[in-house]
């Protein structure tokens, strides 16, 4: 890592988890240590007024975590250039929504990027399409650190000729507070007056920055604040708060810290009502003190994350990748909070089931990068033959006149082979699929019922 040019900061951070990792830990956390969060404040029941909302948002700055490639839909650059909505990739609606924040409120709300070094080049390019976003003395982004994957036989560095950059990997999206420092971004928003942070995914685009929250931070003093929504049977494996026993602070458990004996009960919606939407909100000057006082390892629970060296290649040796998750924080902060919001902040995009439904008419995009539905209940429900649709490029070729009506739609479920044709309508529950071997053609303007 020296060699490599990694901060020391970063070396140190990295040392402490390979030593945990040699002792065995795993970063469990048991069901009998811990209690359902209970009741948690709803943001439409938080009590702030315009003047505070102003007040609290100029002293924030948003940031985005910009690591993510598009390899899972067979993309090779940031996942944050693909085309979205009306052509609009996610880094041009999130410029256009940190520009209309801007306007609103009369508030500088600087925007920086975490990118990966595979990232940054692209998501540079398409943000120097909004001059006015740069705010002068910060700059746009900083690089998240890059740590050794290690042999999983023997714990070495690995190493693999045929592309010596897959022996490398990131340490997973809690490397944010490590990065911050190591780049001297912490201290340079600090300089200039910065308080709070607002921390999301960039392929997120429900996460803007609300006033609201932005409020509730500094005039309760909040030094964490995480964004949680209701779980419902799709968010079964997604992280939930809990309660620590043993201190009474608020926890995060990620589904990779289940013991195997507690799935049934990290899956229990009931019990555990709430997840994590990685929309997270952060005092600087805490941060700052907690890094100092823990020579930069703030000390979040380890991720063991097994994958094989080159992802790509299953039958390449079997690595493990050091990780944290950036919500885990949520138990180092004294006093940590989190506040229950609505569905409509946490539209991730992971597979193109997802990216069908944000591109369809279930959503529209007005001029200040805010997304609006018309859609009554839940968004619907989209389950696309992987196949044929998991990859970017099948995809397109499946719909090469856009996306079908969704407005109407409960769930659309295809299977196999399945080109859709222009204006075509889905409403209510529909299944859809084509014979083996045949490519199933439906036809303009069809309107498919269930």
């Amino acid at each position: 890592m020296r060699a490599a040019g990694a901060a020391d900061v970063a070396i140190k951070v990295f040392s402490h988890y390979y030593r945990l990792l040699e002792s065995g830990q795993r970063g469990t956390i048991h069901e009998s240590d811990i209690e359902p969060a209970g009741d948690l404040p709803h943001l439409e029941n938080l009590d702030t007024d315009a003047d505070a909302m102003r007040a609290g948002l100029a002293e924030t700055v948003v940031i985005k975590l910009n690591g993510g490639l598009g390899t899972s839909m067979g993309v090779t650059g940031p996942k944050s250039a693909l085309p979205v909505k009306d052509g609009l990739s996610f880094l041009d609606i999130i410029a256009r929504q940190i520009l209309s924040t801007r306007e609103t409120y009369d508030v500088p709300l600087p925007l920086v990027l975490m990118n990966s070094f595979r990232t940054r080049a692209e998501s540079l390019a398409v943000l120097s399409r909004y001059p006015d976003l740069e705010v002068e003395g910060l700059p746009l982004d900083f690089l998240q650190n890059m740590e050794p994957k290690l042999f999983a036989d023997d714990l070495t560095p690995a190493e693999w000729p045929d592309d010596p950059e897959l022996a490398w990997c990131p340490p997973g999206h809690g490397d944010l507070f490590t990065a911050l420092v190591a780049s001297g971004t912490l201290d340079a928003l600090r300089e200039q007056g910065f308080r709070h942070a607002f921390i999301s995914n960039a392929d997120n685009l429900g996460a803007t920055p609300d006033g609201r929250i932005a409020a509730w931070m500094a005039e309760h003093d909040v030094p964490f604040g995480m964004e949680v929504c209701r779980r419902t049977r799709s968010d079964r494996k997604g992280g939930h708060v809990a309660i620590r026993k043993s201190d009474g602070r608020l926890i995060l458990r990620d589904s990779a810290q289940v013991a195997p004996e507690d799935t049934e009960s990290f899956q229990d919606i009931k019990l555990h009502t709430t997840f994590n939407t990685n929309n997270l909100w952060i005092d600087l000057d805490r941060l700052a003190e907690l890094m100092d006082g823990h020579d930069g390892i703030l000390g979040l629970p380890i991720i063991v994350n097994k994958k094989t060296v080159d992802p790509a290649d299953s039958s390449s040796p079997e690595v493990i990748q050091l990780e944290t998750g950036m919500g885990t924080a949520i138990e180092t902060f004294e006093g940590s909070q989190a506040v229950i919001v609505d569905r409509s902040r946490f539209k991730p995009v992971k597979t193109t089931n997802d990216l069908l439904v944000l591109r369809s008419d279930v959503y529209e995009l007005d001029d200040a990068g805010d997304l609006t539905t018309t859609h009554e209940g839940d968004e619907p429900y989209v389950d696309l033959d992987p196949e044929f649709f998991k990859i970017l490029a099948d995809f397109e070729t499946r719909f090469p006149a856009g996306p079908p009506s969704l407005v109407r739609a409960e769930r659309l479920e295809v299977r196999g082979d399945v080109a859709f044709g222009k204006d075509v309508v889905i409403i209510g529950d529909v299944e859809v699929e084509a014979a083996p071997g045949e490519q199933r053609q439906i036809p303009d303007e069809a309107e498919l019922r269930g």
